[in-house]
């Protein structure tokens, strides 16, 4: 593959710069400033509507246009009818697909497989550039620990290190190219920076994040896709301390800039820098436009602030024009890097195979399921023992549904539902009685559940299918409560006492907390939304022609005033154990005051998750054994390999995800329990033994100290090669001075 943004280094950075050096030196302030404009227009009239602009110099970007005709047409005004013939970026929300639809991020997380991941984003980049989009605001690599926030859907999941792997497989898959560089896009790694931490889970919240956490948590994904070579940065809605991201120096200038040497170009979020005035830092647009001007957000996401504002500014002399030429600099930049001013930007590649594509989808769909639950082996299903099958539940069929958030061009005609899959898998095998039961996930109306609860009775097995419609995760959908929404719980209750055995398949855009019916189901796939080919999916890991190799990306809550709960928390100086725990029906009635247990737990949740970040079953078994560390003292500077033996002990083939954990014990700052530091994938025939291998620098083990400098610190650290964020085989090294 050829990586645009290497192919580009090619020509020498002098070069590049020289040649926008060049431009500039020709460009008035408005053609400058109009570098800095991106705007929406849409309608049958877009490019008589926004022709003049364009030919003038007064744009430079647009945002969901996604016709091609008019995209060439718009392409052809900027290229040929313009001074300077620089091309437009063309921008749409292109986030787990674009006709043909990956599972959410974060069901593609659920994979932990960087390849795949890279895969999906190449499909979509493909499909996108073919109608002319050369620009997507992905991947979103905030680290998401509070599943309330609908955004969480959207994101890889809780951890940075495993967000930052994916996160940097997707910029690849976006921006590299088999054939050339127009069936690629220009990524966009948002939102810079700490939007995940929106408090109560609300979107567009305020956060409150610790610098060090900042540092050690909330960045580092970022850093990962800059390392990737992505193209540009949006910035987050939300302030960070009472500063917002877009005007936030710190980290425009500071931490992007001086540390990380970004060169490419900086975005706002939508209407953004307006809304620097609705948060309360400054009384007006021009006041506006002049901090995030200052703090370095080179493109207005149309909020048409900066064409109105900047010019003023100039010519009060409170913004240099060499401050603008850096800002239209940067974009420019990315245009170079991204290719758009050395290719016919009105050519676009030939849509990708519909089959090639479908089969991807296929492939992550199966590999973001995850296995939850699984009692006595009811799992996975055999065709020689089913006659009859009850499919139950309002998601069982529902093409779009399935999709899930932020799929404004998804093909629901391609989608092929569980129902479907399980029809043409069971014809002339099992009968298939299909029962709605609840009309949307929200429904209240119970009058169908005496036909549900009938189906399954006469019925080998009743598989139902809940969750959320794709409207209850996402931007601006947010949940306080995150149990199964409407009368699903009593739908699985009602099924229940049929007494036939009962698998849920949960669709979903976020964690949900299932610790009041996890009881109910026999066996319990987490889905996501898988997809346009979640149903086949589904139905070949319910009979047994795939093999669950999920994990958690992130951790599901007992109750859902339990969150925000993660893996990597503090010890606390009380930390819980199983033995201090105390549930509020064991408090005697009238009990002293006194402090139950003495340790940081809930009286009615405890203080462990339902199902632990890196938690998957499988339909095999696998050991873990031998473990072995090379050296158990290390110098500054060193490495260590740390070694495990894994057995498949099951009778059938499987994919193992084999985590590796560290512990800083003393810390300048006290440090997570546990932090991932290395996966791997293992394919594993039953009985196979494969050693495993991780090799960790004392790099791996830095972190930002109380110093404020990022160091790896002498002392005694745990290790563990583990199933998932719980247990594993325990060893410990030291870090010499």
């Amino acid at each position: 593959m050829t990586n645009v943004r290497e192919a580009k280094a090619m020509t020498s950075s002098q070069d590049v710069e020289d040649r926008i050096a060049a431009l500039l030196e020709g460009m008035s302030l408005e053609e400058k400033i109009g570098q800095l404009n991106l705007v929406q227009c849409t309608g049958p009239d877009v490019v008589e509507d926004l022709a003049d602009d364009i030919r003038a110099g007064r744009i430079g970007s647009i945002l969901n246009v996604v016709d091609p005709e008019a995209i060439r047409a718009l392409q052809h005004i900027a290229v040929h009818e313009s001074r300077h013939g620089i091309p437009l970026l063309i921008g749409r929300d292109v986030i787990h697909g674009f006709h043909t639809i990956a599972p959410l991020p974060l069901g593609q997380a659920a994979s932990w497989n960087p390849d795949l991941v890279r895969d999906c984003a190449r499909i979509a980049a493909q499909e996108a550039s073919a109608f002319g989009i050369n620009w997507t605001f992905a991947p979103m690599i905030d680290i998401a620990r509070d599943p309330r926030w609908g955004r969480i859907a959207e994101s890889l999941g809780e951890d940075p290190f495993l967000t930052g792997e994916l996160g940097a497989a997707m910029v690849t898959g976006f921006q590299m190219s088999e054939t050339g560089e127009a069936d690629t896009m220009i990524a966009c790694a948002k939102h810079f920076a700490g939007y995940g931490a929106s408090e109560a889970g609300r979107d567009y919240n305020t956060t409150n994040i610790p610098l060090n956490e900042l540092r050690n948590v909330y960045l580092p994904p970022f850093l990962a896709a800059r390392e990737a070579g992505v193209g540009t940065f949006m910035t987050s809605f939300s302030d960070i301390d009472g500063i917002p991201a877009t005007a936030n120096d710190f980290l425009l200038k500071t931490v992007l800039r001086e540390e990380w040497n970004f060169d490419g170009a900086v975005v706002s979020d939508w209407d953004a820098i307006h809304q620097l005035c609705v948060h309360g830092l400054c009384e007006n647009d021009t006041e506006a436009t002049y901090l995030s001007a200052t703090a370095g957000v080179d493109i207005d996401m149309v909020s048409a602030a900066y064409p109105r504002h900047l010019p003023e500014l100039v010519t009060a002399g409170r913004l240099s024009e060499r401050r603008i030429d850096e800002l239209a600099g940067n974009v420019l930049r990315a245009k170079i890097h991204g290719g758009l001013m050395d290719r016919d930007v009105t050519a676009f590649p030939a849509q990708p195979s519909r089959m090639a594509a479908l089969a991807a989808v296929r492939k992550a769909a199966e590999q973001s399921l995850v296995l939850l639950r699984n009692e006595h082996a009811v799992l996975p299903l055999g065709t020689d023992r089913i006659e009859r099958l009850a499919v139950i539940g309002p998601l069982a069929d529902e093409p779009a549904e399935q999709l899930g958030t932020w799929v404004f061009d998804g093909d629901a005609s391609r989608s092929v539902t569980p129902l479907s899959a399980l029809q043409s898998m069971l014809t002339g095998v099992a009968e298939i009685d299909y029962v709605r039961a609840l009309e949307t996930s929200r429904s209240m109306d119970r009058s169908g559940f005496e036909a549900a609860r009938n189906a399954a009775a006469s019925a080998d097995v009743a598989i139902l299918f809940l969750g959320e419609e794709a409207i209850l995760s996402g931007e601006a959908h947010c949940r306080a409560d995150i149990t199964l929404p409407g009368a699903q719980a009593d739908l699985v209750r009602e099924v229940r006492k049929a007494g036939t055995p009962v698998i849920g398949v949960i669709l979903a855009g976020r964690p949900l907390a299932l610790a009041e019916m996890i009881d109910q189901f026999d066996a319990l796939i987490y889905a996501w939304h898988p997809g346009s080919m979640g149903g086949p999916a589904i139905a070949d890991m319910l009979f047994g022609r795939c093999v669950p190799c999920g994990k958690l990306p992130v951790s599901f809550p007992t109750l859902s005033g339990q969150v925000p709960i993660y893996y990597s928390h503090k010890q606390t100086g009380r930390p819980a154990t199983p033995e201090t725990v105390i549930h509020i029906d064991d408090i005697p009635a009238g009990a002293e005051q006194t402090s139950l247990g003495m340790t940081a737990f809930h009286l009615d949740a405890g203080y462990q998750p339902l199902f632990p970040f890196g938690f998957g079953l499988s339909y095999t078994s696998f050991a873990y054994h031998d473990l072995a560390i090379d050296r158990q003292e290390i110098p500054l500077g060193g490495r260590v390999v740390v070694e495990a033996s894994i057995t498949n002990t099951g009778e059938c083939a499987g994919t193992e995800i084999v985590q590796l954990y560290v512990r800083d014990r003393f810390g300048s700052l006290t440090r997570p329990v546990r932090e991932l530091k290395g996966f791997e994938r293992v394919e594993l025939a039953p009985g196979e033994t494969r050693r495993v291998s991780f090799e960790l620098h004392t790099d791996d083990l830095a972190f930002f100290g109380r110093d404020g400098q990022f160091a790896a610190e002498p002392g005694d650290f745990d290790i563990w090669v583990a199933a998932s964020s719980v247990g594993g085989l325990h060893g410990s090294i030291t870090l010499l001075p």
